[in-house]
Formats: structure tokens, sequence, C-alpha cells
């Protein structure tokens, strides 16, 4: 069953089994592999080392506002600027 809300494909532990050289190349290529056991998410298979990859303009719109002085001196520190 595939998720395309999220990128993720979700396998019981018979199915990854019997495809895990190809489950593999899907997580090594980004998508998000979960394998599960009735219907439960056990794991996740990802490429060691991975990490979480940025998109540009992806927290558009979650900043709601910044403060007019927010990258003003505090003044705790008046005395070194």
């Amino acid at each position: 069953m595939t998720n395309m809300e999220f990128d993720m494909s979700q396998f019981n532990i018979a199915q990854a089994k019997s495809r895990f050289s190809e489950l593999v190349d899907k997580a090594l290529l980004g998508e998000e592999i979960v394998i599960s056991r009735d219907n439960k998410p056990l794991l996740k298979l990802v490429p060691f080392g991975a990490s979480v990859r940025r998109m540009p303009g992806s927290a558009k719109g979650e900043i709601l506002y910044v403060a007019d002085d927010f990258d003003a001196p505090l003044s705790d520190f008046a005395d070194y600027v």
C-alpha cells in the first residue's frame, strides 16, 4: 500500500523479505519504506547516515510574526556593542 501524501510505502514482513533488494533501492532513492506487522509499523528502512533533505521554501507561511526589533542587540549586551 502506498500513501502518496507522504511519499511512503508500507510493506508487511513477508513482502519486505521477498522484495528486499527492490526496497533497498527505493530507500536509497529517498522513498520512505516502512515495514509492518499486523498493519502496525515496526521500522523504517533508510540509508545509513541519511539526513532529512531540506526543501527551499518548505516553511513558507509557517512564521506568522517577526518583531521589528528581532535582530536588535539585547539590552543585557549593551556594554559589548
